[in-house]
């Protein structure tokens, strides 16, 4: 049975790893600043993550050349996979960031507003550097619906079915991010990271709710998710990638310990 991974992501701004209470909350005020982004992926890397995500909430021109900074410098120290996501809308800037050292790159919006750039990624890296987050949110019974720009503007798309083309483009993995979840700690979106897990023939990383052992636990059973995605409870302490594995294989979860 193929391992299950544990990974944590750094919100990255202006050079900074942040931490937002809930979902979108870019701004300024409402931003907790929690350190060096290669420090604390060098402290996940001997954790013994599996992968690393670096998200630029920002994603200026400005903090486009910070960021290729820091994926350089993490790349140069750790072993692990590392993602990079946001502000990516072109071949060429996924060119940059995986040219600095990453080894997937992330895509959101600019693959809603433009499909075909799935397609173009694929095509010229390989379907496994190309990683869509969908972010999404319940708006009906039974409905969870895809919103772009952070989590603030409503697509009228359908979450599975949006899942299920992203990957007839070419996308090799999804990062599903549940807006109703994400900062609570009340526990992962199980219903529809089984849905999306079900409907797709990739891994699909589930992220927003992470708040205990347990949780990690449901998602990755219930959920039949192949990954889980949390920043807050490692970077307060709450546990460490270490405490999340072996809690899983206590459990009877496959992870690389």
């Amino acid at each position: 049975m193929i391992a299950k991974r544990v990974i944590p992501c750094l919100d990255v701004h202006a050079g900074q790893v942040t931490r937002g209470v809930q979902f979108g909350k870019a701004e300024a005020g409402e931003l907790r600043n929690v350190g060096d982004p290669v420090a604390l992926a060098l402290r996940y890397n001997e954790q013994g993550a599996d992968e690393m995500v670096f998200f630029d909430i920002t994603a200026t021109a400005h903090a486009r050349q910070t960021m290729v900074e820091v994926i350089e410098r993490a790349a140069d120290q750790c072993f692990m996979p590392l993602t990079v996501g946001g502000g990516i809308r072109t071949v060429t800037d996924m060119f940059t960031m995986l040219r600095a050292g990453a080894d997937k790159v992330s895509i959101n919006s600019s693959a809603l507003a433009t499909p075909e750039l799935i397609r173009q990624g694929a095509e010229k890296f390989g379907s496994q550097c190309i990683v869509v987050s969908i972010d999404t949110k319940i708006t009906a019974p039974d409905r969870w619906e895809v919103f772009s720009h952070g989590g603030r503007q409503a697509t009228g798309l359908d979450a599975v079915a949006w899942a299920e083309r992203v990957v007839s483009l070419g996308a090799g993995e999804i990062v599903l991010n549940s807006i109703d979840a994400d900062g609570t700690k009340a526990g992962f979106d199980l219903v529809i990271t089984r849905r999306v897990s079900e409907a797709v023939g990739v891994p699909v990383v589930a992220s927003g709710g992470a708040g205990s052992l347990d949780h990690m636990a449901d998602v990755l059973l219930e959920g039949r998710a192949d990954a889980v995605l949390a920043a807050s409870v490692f970077h307060f302490g709450t546990f460490t990638v270490g405490d999340v594995k072996r809690f899983l294989a206590g459990k009877g979860i496959p992870v690389r310990l």
